[in-house]
């Protein structure tokens, strides 16, 4: 009997390699024992899978989330990295839960069956920080909230999702499904997420296969497959260059990084510019940049869950953050949160699983400093740009 039978599959003969790719849904239970039955055929030398080391350490290693630092994850910088990873990991965890199966349970089958018969395991995808930051560079600096809005409406959205639906994920990709399926940003995250990812798992298959022979079965989504398929066909003038290429973090667009100060300037003229026209009126748009700004923050802040000294924080905090781009208002917010109501152990265990409801979010404390920061950054960025034009508005009428 077939044991691939109705699955996903392409034989390819990279020289003395024959290689199987094999698509999977990373929440199905046929994929999952597909995976399984295929490896204890004892048909395979090798075996590689659609991971990272990071994505690899989560699922050896499920208690990782328990020992990170949430202070330097904030002082770091990582806070919306770390936010975005948690939410796409929700809306599989949220479908897993509905059928009985563990995320990326097809995964964890292809590493512990490359465990028990001593096969040489291979991690051929691209770093998950590297592919979600090369995203974010990638869609316009306006659809940026669109994107993040699918994000978080994976997680609120409780609709049922039939196994015909699960399934159907074959002829796609899980996390292209999750942000087209909110965000109007499919197009410009397909590049990013889809494409440079085909790209380097089949440059990595390319380079595994120099001077091996024998059977490798490669595990990957199946919404890869036939783009990897295509790579190993047209093969690449020099694959390693491009996996050096697709590697690196993109560079912010030189212009950009100047708008923030560029703010900054017109804000603090405008405010030169009242002043000098009345003391009452600079005072006037003080008053009303320090509460649309500062008030914007605190909404955040609430919206999150956050405690009264964390709403204070982002009242008084925003305000000046906005004028110094070296530091956010949720940085703020999210140390001041984090302090207050310290995270437990118990937290960080049920990390994974109170993040698949907007109730969780707010009730995790690690869950919820992450959402402050979120939403705080969110309600500032909003306030600086209505208390802006609310200024120009008074200077010129």
């Amino acid at each position: 009997m077939n044991s691939l039978a109705g699955q996903p599959i392409a034989d390819i003969a990279l020289g003395a390699l024959e290689l199987r790719l094999l698509g999977t849904a990373h929440v199905s239970r046929t994929s999952a024992a597909a995976v399984a039955r295929e490896i204890e055929s004892g048909a395979y030398d090798q075996i590689a899978v659609e991971l990272c080391s990071n994505r690899h350490r989560g699922i050896v290693d499920p208690d990782a989330l328990g020992r990170m630092n949430l202070f330097e994850v904030i002082r770091a910088g990582k806070a919306p990295m770390v936010t975005a990873m948690l939410a796409m990991g929700a809306f599989q965890q949220r479908i897993a839960e509905q059928f009985g199966i563990e995320p990326g349970a097809e995964m964890r089958a292809a590493i512990e069956g490359a465990a028990k018969h001593k096969l040489e395991l291979h991690l051929i995808d691209r770093d998950i920080g590297t592919t979600l930051r090369r995203i974010y560079r990638n869609v316009p600096w306006w659809k940026r909230l669109y994107l993040f809005s699918g994000l978080f409406a994976s997680v609120v959205v409780d609709d049922e999702i039939s196994e015909e639906d699960i399934e159907a994920l074959k002829e796609g990709d899980l996390l292209e499904s999750t942000f087209a399926q909110f965000a109007d940003s499919a197009g410009a995250i397909y590049g990013p997420l889809i494409d440079e990812r085909d790209q380097y798992m089949a440059a990595q298959l390319l380079e595994l296969s120099d001077g091996s022979s024998g059977r490798m079965l490669a595990i990957v989504g199946a919404g890869h497959l036939r783009g990897i398929q295509r790579y190993l066909d047209q093969g690449f003038e020099d694959r390693r260059q491009r996996m050096r290429e697709l590697e690196k973090n993109p560079p912010a667009r030189r212009w950009f990084k100047f708008v923030p100060w560029i703010i900054v300037v017109l804000i603090l003229a405008g405010f030169s510019v009242g002043f000098y026209r009345s003391p009452e009126l600079g005072w006037t748009l003080v008053l009303e940049w320090v509460l649309i700004n500062g008030g914007l923050a605190t909404l955040g802040v609430a919206i999150a869950g956050g405690h009264p000294l964390t709403m204070l924080s982002g009242f008084v905090g925003a305000p000046l953050t906005s004028l110094n781009p070296t530091i956010g208002a949720g940085m703020v917010t999210a140390m001041v949160e984090a302090w207050v109501r310290k995270p437990t152990v118990a937290d960080f265990g049920e990390l994974r699983r109170d993040t698949t409801t907007l109730a969780g979010w707010r009730r995790n404390r690690v869950a919820r400093t992450l959402l402050v920061f979120f939403l705080s950054t969110l309600g500032s960025a909003i306030g600086t740009y209505v208390a802006g034009f609310r200024i120009f508005d008074h200077l010129v009428n």
